[in-house]
């Protein structure tokens, strides 16, 4: 699955173009590297987004096309 898309469907960004323009910026990195919203999404990636004042690391446990709102938040594991 693309970066952006499920940065959107696991609910971290609200919004795809919002994830995509992320991504452009470079404040999106992937197990330490800057990722393009194209990188494809592998269990056991750790995620790390520079949005505003809180940085958050995130470490994918799951890719699901689709989510509820309970159940987004299962597929990551946030890392202090």
């Amino acid at each position: 699955m693309r970066l952006d898309k499920y940065l959107k469907i696991s609910r971290i960004i609200k919004r795809r173009t919002v994830a995509n323009e992320a991504c452009d910026a470079g404040r999106v990195m992937v197990n330490g590297k800057a990722a393009r919203a194209s990188y494809d999404v592998k269990v056991g990636d750790v995620i790390e987004i520079a949005l505003g004042t809180h940085p958050i690391k995130a470490e994918v446990i799951s890719i699901n096309e689709y989510a509820k709102k309970d159940e987004a938040a299962l597929m990551y594991k946030i890392i202090p």
